[in-house]
């Protein structure tokens, strides 16, 4: 019996043996402190994942153009490189399915916020289509979506076609917005997208009043489903496209076929405010 035990003994020493050397733990090892690991193979809860935004190379984007007096008005970011943009207009679906993948997923998205959308002031316009999370966050789903890495930019108070206000009403509507996002966001806006695209001299005027760098247009909308609408004879994506998106229906199913399209594409999705900057335009 006592051969027997001592055998036992060495078989058992060898297999701990065994499993150090080849990277296993002993149960001494598996029941010791948490901060006995070494911080290198240690998961802290608060890390955050690697951002997957495309950041401009040395040289790669050209100088974007601007008008002898105002502000410029782009539509493209000046790249021959395969990278997208995306933006995101008004504010009532507030869908946490999207918060999540732009949050989990690091993608690079700028909001375009306008306050009756997020605040859910009146009724919905049709650009939201009647959805379920409609203002169902308010202003902390897009504290959210900044604390995420998106820029919350302008797209005024009310919506309004600025072609039928006069210059006064017009800087009402932008720096009442801009002033508005500063409180509730904690940074004043540098971008502004006119409602409906529909912008004229008084716009300009008015927005570099209220300390805005560029009005913003686009290349292509994004439709229910995922669906890119090209302004373009061609129907593709192009080096620097800029597209529009809305807070709607389904918005977590459409973004995710989105992203998916342009990456099977081969292009990026570049962070707009890097390429701006790298163009000229001195966005914050």
């Amino acid at each position: 019996m006592k051969g027997n035990r001592r055998l036992t003994g060495v078989i058992i020493g060898l297999t701990l043996a065994a499993g150090c050397a080849e990277g296993g733990t002993t149960q001494a090892e598996s029941t010791a402190p948490a901060k006995a690991r070494s911080p290198l193979t240690a998961t802290s809860p608060s890390a955050s994942p690697t951002p997957r935004a495309a950041l401009p190379r040395p040289g790669e984007v050209a100088r974007i153009p601007r008008p002898a007096e105002g502000i410029p008005v782009i539509s493209s970011i000046p790249t021959k490189r395969k990278v997208v943009f995306l933006t995101i207009d008004d504010g009532w679906e507030q869908d946490p399915g999207f918060l999540k993948q732009v949050r989990d997923q690091r993608i690079p998205i700028t909001v375009f916020a306008m306050r009756d959308a997020v605040e859910a002031t009146g009724s919905p316009d049709a650009a939201s289509g009647g959805g379920r999370y409609v203002g169902a966050g308010k202003w902390d789903y897009f504290r959210d979506l900044r604390d995420a890495g998106a820029p919350i930019e302008n797209h005024t108070f009310s919506h309004p076609n600025l072609w039928t206000l006069g210059y006064e009403r017009q800087k009402a509507e932008i720096c009442g917005m801009s002033t508005l996002i500063r409180k509730e966001i904690g940074r004043r806006p540098t971008l502004f997208r006119p409602p409906f695209g529909n912008h004229n001299a008084a716009t300009a005027r008015a927005a570099g009043e209220c300390g805005i760098k560029a009005i913003m247009m686009w290349t292509a909308t994004v439709q229910p489903g995922g669906k890119i609408a090209y302004q373009v004879p061609d129907k593709k994506l192009r080096p620097g496209d800029i597209l529009l998106l809305h807070f709607r229906p389904n918005m977590a199913r459409d973004f995710r076929v989105l992203v998916n399209k342009i990456r099977r594409r081969g292009f990026e999705i570049g962070d707009l405010r890097a390429y701006m900057r790298a163009g000229g335009v001195p966005v914050s």
